[in-house]
This record gives structure tokens, C-alpha cells and sequence, in this order.
């Protein structure tokens, strides 16, 4: 394999040369739009990381990186991926991964507190997650429970509500205990709500608000006819909270993976090649700079918000 150059600290332009000259070709990519015109400060690399066997990706932070993005999302929504290649990577049990995942969401759900984010979600379990080895899948359930019961009295100090969306009915019964506790506990938080997504799907989510409306028509309850987008809406799992504006996904894939399928429709989304445990508040800021500069039409013409 192509060796690597040394180049976190070096300068944009340091570091393409370095790289090139080791016979690799260089993707940049910026944590903020990059500058104009000299300024001071110069932009410098902060992370580097092989694509491919002959392509490098820098990530470059500049002086106004850690600025504030001139727009912050009401509701933000991540797809926390890559733990178990993140351990992998490293020679490391997944475990490890998984809990240093863990770890990254803590940092996250601070950074978003002090951004003023309102809503954060967090694709923490799938329901397809249940075909992972049992070992693993029997860690990622004690890790929640453990999490829960770590976590709860510094949630309540800084004031976030967590919340756990799913089919927590499929949990084991310590986990639905755990969680239950931590949503009772942070219950009269008002900061910032933090949606946990445990044992979900989004087709099962539609699918179960489907359910429902179709009980209370043949009840009698309501007519089929006034059955619409705002009804259904009021029977998935995030009723009464805003569809995100930003999706994050990290390590790479570029899917949604059953993920907030209907709330998403118009979310804009962002693709972080950096696996979950490394997502720093660079990456974020990166991915909420990007987010200031899409124009949400939302099907019309006139951009909204700008």
C-alpha cells in the first residue's frame, strides 16, 4: 500500500505537493467554504484519509471554520455509521467501536446544544440490526442500558429531553426499562429534544401509522376521506415535530438506509466520508455550512428562508 504522508498541520497547498509526490492523487475538502482572497491565517489540514489505494482525502479547516453557520437547522438528523469499521480499522472488537460511538454521540448532542439546534435525531439501532452476530447485537443493548443510566442526570443538568422512537416492545426488558427511565427523567427538558432511534424502520413506522388510521376508520372513529398527509402524520413516531432539514450520514454510503423515510422527503441531505467515532466539530460545521448554501424549494420556485 501507497505510504501516507505526514501532512495534518500542513498547509493546503504543503500537503497536495507531499501527496502528490507520493504518487497519490488529492481530494480536498473544506470544513468551511473556502476563502476568496489571502487573509490571515492560512487554511491547514486537520485530517487525512485514503479513499482508495492511490487517492487521499484532506480535510482542510480555515481560520473561519469554526465560525457560526450562517444557517443552523431546527432539526438536524444523523445516521451514526461506521463504528464497527472505525474498530476494525484499528484492530479492535467492534465493541470498541460501538463504544466509542457512544462517546461521539455525548460530544454531538453538547455541539448541537450550543448551536441552538431544537431537534436532533440519531440513528442509534435498526430493526435489521437484529442480523448482526448476537454477541454484538447482546453488547449494542447492554451499551444502551448502560448509556441510559451513565448519562441521565448530566441530560437533565443541561436540560435535553431525550426521547427513544421504535418498536421499543422488541427490546429486552432491561432496555425498555433503561430507556423508559431516561425518557421519564428528562421528560420536562426544554433545551433540545434528542430523538434515539431504537429497533427502527421507517417502512415499519408508516406501515404501523397506516394500521392505526385504518382501525379508527372502520370504528368509525374518522372518515376515510379526510385520511391525508397531515393525518398519517399525526400517527408516526416524531407527531408533532418538525421534519428534519439536514440528514448526516457518515462513513461513506450514500443512502438513507430505512431511515425517517416520510419525514425526509424534502430533508437536504449530506454524505461525511469520515466514520462516526472521528465526526468532529469540523465535520459538522462542514456539513451545516453546506447546508447554508442549498436553496430548499420545497417543489417551488422561490427559495424559502433566504
Amino acid at each position: 500500500m501507497t505510504q501516507v504522508p505526514d501532512t495534518v498541520g500542513m498547509t493546503a497547498q504543503e500537503a497536495a505537493l507531499a501527496c502528490s509526490n507520493a504518487g497519490l492523487q488529492v481530494v480536498l475538502r473544506h470544513t468551511a467554504p473556502p476563502r476568496s482572497g489571502p487573509g490571515p491565517g492560512e487554511a491547514r489540514v486537520i485530517r487525512s484519509q485514503l479513499l482508495s489505494p492511490d487517492t487521499v482525502e484532506l480535510l482542510i479547516a480555515t481560520p473561519t471554520a469554526e465560525r457560526l453557520p450562517r444557517l443552523i437547522p431546527r432539526h438536524l438528523a444523523i445516521i451514526c455509521d461506521g463504528n464497527g469499521r472505525w474498530a476494525g480499522a484499528r484492530g479492535l472488537p467492534r465493541e470498541k467501536g460501538h463504544r466509542a460511538g457512544t462517546d461521539k454521540i455525548r460530544s454531538v448532542v453538547e455541539w448541537c446544544l450550543e448551536l441552538g439546534v431544537e431537534y436532533l435525531s440519531l440513528y442509534i439501532f435498526s430493526t435489521e440490526n437484529w442480523r448482526r452476530p448476537p454477541d454484538e447485537v447482546e453488547g449494542l443493548m447492554n451499551l444502551i442500558t448502560e448509556s441510559a443510566a451513565k448519562d441521565t442526570a448530566e441530560l437533565v443538568r443541561s436540560g435535553v429531553r431525550i426521547r427513544v422512537l421504535g418498536q421499543l416492545d422488541g427490546l429486552p426488558p432491561a432496555v425498555r426499562e433503561a430507556v423508559g427511565r431516561i425518557s421519564e427523567l428528562t421528560a420536562q427538558c426544554s433545551k433540545m429534544v434528542c430523538n434515539l432511534l431504537v429497533n427502527y424502520g421507517g417502512r415499519a413506522e408508516i406501515v404501523a401509522a397506516c394500521r392505526s388510521l385504518v382501525r379508527q376508520a372502520c370504528s368509525g372513529a374518522i372518515d376515510p376521506s379526510a385520511v391525508d398527509e397531515e393525518a398519517l402524520g399525526r400517527h408516526l413516531l416524531t407527531a408533532g415535530m418538525p421534519d428534519p432539514d439536514l440528514v448526516i450520514r457518515t462513513a461513506g454510503d450514500v443512502r438513507l438506509s430505512n431511515f425517517l423515510l416520510w419525514q425526509s422527503a424534502y430533508s437536504e441531505l449530506h454524505f461525511a466520508p469520515v466514520l462516526w467515532p472521528d465526526f468532529s466539530r469540523s465535520d459538522l460545521f462542514w456539513a451545516l455550512d453546506d447546508y447554508s448554501q442549498r436553496q430548499r424549494r420545497f417543489g417551488g420556485l422561490q427559495a424559502e428562508g433566504r
